[in-house]
């Protein structure tokens, strides 16, 4: 009898999983995915009226050439693609032998190579994202502010807090006092509405990297002479300049992703609910499931990969996991997000022509806002009519707060507002809006994560659990982070490797990156 994988999410994850199981074993994937229309989770492409939706904005990089062969080999780059010094080894050779270029009959179904251009909004103004010493920055900020900025770096490079133990340490110790109090206290404490100082060191670590003024002054001089690498390798997550896109979003690489899993005899059933996951002896024996029609179903499972969250999985487990493992999943915390997409009758500009920027970061006091995508600027396929702006405008709340609660046409007016407040609308109509919720959009550092090794512990015990992704792993993890937790996972399988060890270790400073 063949041995069955049941899957719980089909976003980046849970897919790769199913992709990778019928690629390199004889065991058959069953995804559940509770969405009833969308695969990709928060990697998915939602539609309004012809327009598609990104949720946070995807790019396609990665320092991990075993991901970029993975895109490349669901979806083709761009015949005109320049690809240039990317992770692709030895390029013309594997787009020939094993990455197809893009043909006519492709038409628009590709990877696109897209630029990217982020920018800071604060003050009124536009500023450089990462922030750049340079005469037009310094002109902004005015002499008093950089001089404190200045005073303020030399002092934490010389006297770093010690030992570093709050996200406040984190950036004062690489930016400096002035420089984090402008630049990233506020957003941040937006971003997860709880102060910096309350959050530990490891979401830095997670997020920012190495990312420091030396290195962004010497990404700054390495620009004038070359632009950086497609994959990013030896380049600073922050700082990568281009990356691949699917040019009709990044639901698109899953939607084919799914095409080719049924194809190899995968199966995915959408609209479906995971009631219990049931234990036998350290192992997974069984998921308890809610059909789409309402009927439910015990299927038998070899193995159980699971990209839900651990605050459910723990209410999922039967039996119930011991109580400091139970205790510690339960009260694991998250934020969560709304992205509202406004069509505009025009495109915003700067100078007279459009803005080329990809998405800005919102840092004006006042306003809800957080950062805005230009969506027409990822791709120009997403906006149906290419004379419309098509914008989307994020929010970062909890799940049954004010903003959540908030009718969609009153988030739309608000948007609207605001996206006027911060000078980025200027004064054009919008003709459309559409509005999307993505509860536990974003893991956080707080709650019981200080426990995170009893959870470990529990998840790791049980053999045949496998749990990857972002809110598998309660992790800030970006898609291909999510898709090596998927391969490793399956290396594991194929190997008969029962130590979960490599899983963890993905996404961390000495794992990640390359060696410098």
């Amino acid at each position: 009898m063949k041995k069955v994988a049941v899957i719980i999410g089909a976003g980046p994850a849970g897919l790769t999983a199913a992709y990778e199981l019928l690629e390199r074993t004889d065991i058959t994937p069953l995804i559940i995915e509770r969405n009833p229309t969308y695969v990709g989770g928060i990697s998915r492409t939602e539609q309004y009226k012809g327009n598609r939706i990104d949720i946070g904005g995807h790019r396609f990089f990665s320092k991990s050439d075993r991901v970029m062969q993975w895109w490349a080999n669901i979806l083709p780059v761009a015949a005109d693609a320049s690809v240039g010094d990317i992770t692709y080894q030895n390029s013309r050779r594997a787009l020939t032998e094993g990455l197809r270029h893009a043909t006519e009959a492709d038409g628009n179904n590709v990877m696109l190579v897209r630029p990217r251009k982020t920018r800071i909004v604060y003050g009124g103004q536009f500023f450089a994202y990462p922030i750049e010493l340079s005469v037009d920055t310094l002109r902004k900020l005015g002499l008093i502010k950089v001089i404190k900025i200045g005073v303020t770096y030399v002092w934490a490079t010389l006297f770093p807090i010690r030992p570093e133990v709050t996200l406040e340490d984190f950036f004062i110790n690489r930016f400096g006092k002035e420089l984090y109090e402008t630049f990233f206290k506020s957003y941040t404490e937006k971003v997860w509405g709880t102060a910096c100082k309350d959050m530990t060191a490891e979401w830095g670590a997670q997020r920012v990297k190495g990312l420091s003024i030396t290195k962004a002054i010497s990404h700054a001089l390495r620009k004038i002479f070359k632009t950086g690498p497609l994959s990013g390798k030896g380049v600073e997550t922050s700082l990568i300049e281009q990356f691949l896109y699917p040019s009709l979003g990044p639901g698109f690489m899953w939607e084919t992703a799914v095409t080719k899993i049924k194809e190899m005899g995968g199966e995915i059933r959408m609209g479906c609910e995971v009631l219990e996951v049931v234990q036998d002896n350290n192992r997974i024996s069984a998921v308890r499931v809610r059909n789409s029609d309402g009927s439910e179903e015990t299927i038998a499972a070899d193995y159980c990969f699971s990209t839900t969250d651990i605050r459910a999985l723990g209410r999922m487990l039967k039996p119930a996991p011991a109580a400091k493992a139970l205790e510690a999943m339960s009260g694991l915390q998250y934020r969560d997000f709304i992205s509202v997409g406004l069509l505009l009758k025009s495109k915003p500009q700067e100078h007279g022509a459009p803005l080329t920027d990809t998405w800005v970061y919102i840092h004006e006091p006042g306003v809800h806002l957080g950062r805005v995508q230009f969506f027409h600027n990822w791709s120009p396929y997403l906006v149906a009519d290419p004379a419309h702006g098509w914008v989307g405008l994020e929010y970062f709340c909890n799940e049954g707060d004010e903003l959540w609660s908030m009718q969609d046409a009153d988030l739309i007016a608000l948007a609207t507002d605001e996206l006027q407040a911060v000078g980025l609308r200027q004064d054009i109509e919008v003709i459309g809006g559409y509005v999307l919720r993505e509860p536990k959009a974003y893991p956080a550092y707080t709650g019981t994560y200080e426990n995170f090794a009893d959870i470990r512990e529990h998840l790791d015990a049980i053999e045949n659990l496998f749990p990857i992704g972002r809110n598998g792993m309660h992790r800030y993890n970006n898609q291909d982070h999510s898709m090596l937790a998927a391969m490793t996972a399956v290396d594991n399988i194929a190997a008969g490797v029962t130590d979960k060890s490599n899983l963890w270790s993905i996404n961390t400073e000495q794992e990640y990156h390359e060696s410098k």
